[in-house]
């Protein structure tokens, strides 16, 4: 039997690796991983959590929780540091480099991890859920990275 034909899509493949890169995180509000790729190999992860040696999110660590920050807002108030962010940093930590990459992340990504993506040099975005931030579709569309919401459907 011939089982080449029923493999999922490499989107499809690194899509459902995201359930478990997300399952690192420590925030108590909502999980996000990312995963970086390049020639359809994985070159780094990241999910949104504490910085290194910090207390983890927690309701009393929560500053977003504390002043009911609505998501999509206010981003600089907020002890994580995102996925898409983390997963930057871990590339750059092992001299790795991300420019013409793709990205594969739970949620679109908010407005400063949008910047930090075009200056990193992603070429493609590929997400699943929707973040509440629309202008940072805008710079994305205006800096030529595509992006694609995927379909979970087919």
């Amino acid at each position: 039997m011939n089982n080449v034909d029923s493999r999922p899509s490499w989107d499809e493949y690194f899509m459902e690796m995201l359930e478990v890169v997300k399952t690192r995180s420590t925030c108590i509000r909502r999980h996000v991983g990312a995963i970086i790729v390049k020639d359809h190999k994985i070159i780094s992860t990241g999910y949104n959590g504490a910085p290194k040696g910090l207390a983890h999110c927690t309701k009393d660590t929560c500053v977003r929780l504390k002043y009911n920050i609505k998501s999509g807002e206010r981003h600089e108030l907020c002890r994580a540091t995102h996925a898409e962010q983390n997963a930057i940093i871990s590339a750059a930590t092992m001299g790795v480099s991300v420019e013409g990459a793709d990205i594969y992340i739970t949620d679109s990504p908010c407005i400063l991890c949008s910047k930090m993506l075009i200056n990193a040099g992603i070429k493609r975005i590929i997400y699943k859920g929707s973040y509440p931030d629309e202008f940072s579709l805008e710079l994305l569309n205006e800096a030529g990275i595509e992006v694609i919401k995927y379909d979970t459907e087919g």
